[in-house]
């Protein structure tokens, strides 16, 4: 898969941001992994709501369980 050259670039800046500022990445970070968490866990939320959904999540479940 080719990317474009802008990923590599903020690739790049992330980097050198990261060598700069070695104690304040990691609240940034950690900030946006908390808020990718809480978006997945709402969106179960309103899945669980339908019934359609509910058949889903069972399903995914057993996936992850079989594993």
């Amino acid at each position: 898969m080719k990317r474009d050259p802008s990923h590599m670039e903020q690739v790049k800046r992330w980097a050198k941001f990261v060598r700069e500022n070695p104690s304040r990445w990691k609240k940034i970070h950690g900030e946006f992994i908390d808020s990718q968490i809480l978006g997945a866990w709402r969106f179960y939320e309103r899945l669980e709501k339908t019934k359609e959904g509910k058949e889903k999540i069972v399903k995914l479940r057993k996936i992850k369980m079989n594993r």
